[in-house]
């Protein structure tokens, strides 16, 4: 075995090395859909209603009474994604000694099942 042998070897593995974070990562996206609909819902259904006004004409009830559920089970869906995302992206990396760059630059792949889901909506 010549040193670009050896080389060559440690570059293949490095590239493949990058596959199971990257793919953890989006399957991570997947159930991190739903605090990411309830916090997109909160900012564009919630939050543009002005019903604290004399005069209020943007102002749907049933949107407003349902604010507070969505709240709640954002925080709750929230923490549980958060730590999911410690637990795979921190934790296990560390305790198999694996490269936690690796691991936590592949988590801004988890946001794109989400995206994946809302460009597929607006299409139809």
């Amino acid at each position: 075995m010549t040193m670009t042998d050896a080389h060559a070897g440690r570059k293949g593995r490095a590239r493949s090395g990058l596959w199971g974070p990257a793919l953890a990562n989006l399957g991570l996206g997947v159930p991190a859909m739903v605090p990411f609909y309830l916090a997109w819902w909160l900012l564009t259904e919630y939050m543009p209603m002005d019903c604290g006004l004399a005069e209020s004409t943007n102002c749907n009830y049933e949107t407003l009474e349902n604010g507070f559920f969505f709240s709640i089970l954002l925080v709750a869906t929230g923490l549980l994604t958060l730590t999911q995302v410690i637990v795979i992206d921190v934790f296990l990396p560390l305790r198999h000694r694996r490269r936690l760059a690796a691991w936590l630059g592949s988590a801004v792949l988890i946001p794109v099942p989400f995206v994946v889901c809302v460009a597929l909506a607006s299409l139809v």
